[in-house]
């Protein structure tokens, strides 16, 4: 997969601008706050329909604008397909694939296969659990769509019960025949999704220790675990009984939207003894894992996005992650560095097609 056109219009700091790639490396060069995570936030937005750093649509918009647009030709073989996205403050997301509206934006997911390392992966560390189900959530959204599906459907269904038990809590009085309407297909959702998590690790966590071996020279050992109460028996009937304390926290304090995924290294906890080595280490293969898992899925190498990766790297891992470049074992790729003579005189001693680009605060 790659992207070959891109016209920013209102986009964060671009006014409009426009931009042609190669096939193979694209390296964006300029001082920090020039507009590069900007550009590869517009790859990425374009890609999977939403910010890489940003929860809300409308915090993309120029400041002084009332709307962004952004269009861009991607195209897998000989096979052409023009994007274009709009989000106005006030009006819902539009999203066209070569001039056709999608009735959901769900169905474009997974279409353009995208991958994104940046300095604050290792957050998937540091910060809580949602931080990580999101992460798990989204590589499999892109090579599984009715995982997709289903996992939006639990979404909406955990907000609608959620909401009930807010009402039922302020009133005194709880209607458990309209709660077992939710828990049912939340339930069956719960154990259904679940079972995708787990047979999921299986394969994620072989090319991640595989990827982590080859980066930390085999010199400890890594795991990711699966922490479901949903994996224990008897787990309907323990969310039946918990329905009075819902009530009474007004929220569902049992299900999908609890699980945890834990990051061990010989087997400690690796966000209280890992060190910066091994936490750079970990989720850079965590990364090589999600483009190597998704090739295998879909057939198609995702374009890969690399955000200001040299200060967070050390010589070791950079060195390897520039071999792989240069043997192809990637598609597309799309560098950005604050540092371009260091990045000229890199990038220029590999032997692949490249294209550099001047980023530059206007």
């Amino acid at each position: 997969m790659r992207i070959e056109k891109l016209l920013l219009i209102q986009f964060r700091n671009y006014d409009e601008a426009s931009f042609g790639f190669c096939r193979q490396l694209n390296c964006l060069l300029g001082e920090n706050g020039s507009g590069k995570t900007n550009l590869l936030d517009a790859v990425y937005f374009l890609a999977l329909t939403k910010s890489a750093f940003h929860s809300q649509d409308h915090m993309s918009i120029a400041h002084h604008a009332d709307y962004f647009m952004l269009d861009g030709v991607f195209a897998e073989g000989d096979r052409k397909t023009e994007i274009k996205c709009a989000v106005h403050r006030t009006q819902r997301k539009m999203l066209f694939a070569d001039g056709k509206p999608y009735d959901k934006l769900s169905e474009h997911i997974g279409k353009f296969p995208v991958v994104l390392a940046e300095p604050g992966d290792t957050d998937l560390i540091r910060e809580g659990s949602d931080v990580r189900r999101k992460f798990f959530d989204g590589v499999l959204s892109q090579v599984d769509h009715a995982y997709l599906h289903d996992l939006l459907a639990y979404n909406r269904y955990l907000g609608q019960r959620n909401a009930l038990l807010k009402i039922f809590a302020e009133r005194g009085q709880t209607d458990h025949v309209m709660l077992d309407t939710y828990d049912v297909p939340l339930l069956d959702l719960c154990a259904k999704l679940s079972r995708i998590r787990q047979d999921f690790l299986v394969s994620f966590s072989e090319l991640f220790r595989k990827h982590y071996r080859e980066l930390s020279r085999g010199r400890e050992s890594v795991q990711i675990i699966y922490n479901s109460e949903l994996t224990e028996p008897g787990f309907d009937e323990r969310f039946r009984q918990q329905r009075m304390a819902d009530v009474q926290a007004q929220r569902t304090t049992k299900g999908l939207h609890k699980d945890e995924f834990v990051f061990n290294f010989d087997g400690m906890p690796l966000r209280k003894f890992g060190s910066q080595g091994q936490l750079k280490s970990f989720v850079l293969a965590m990364r090589l894992a999600q483009f190597e898992l998704i090739e295998k899925f879909s057939g198609v190498k995702p374009i890969l996005l690399l955000d200001d990766i040299f200060d967070k790297l050390d010589e070791l891992r950079i060195e390897q992650l520039l071999s792989m470049i240069e043997k192809g074992f990637f598609g597309q790729v799309f560098i950005s560095d604050a540092r371009p003579d260091r990045s000229r005189q890199i990038f220029e001693k590999l032997r692949c097609e490249k294209k550099f680009f001047d980023i530059r605060k206007d």
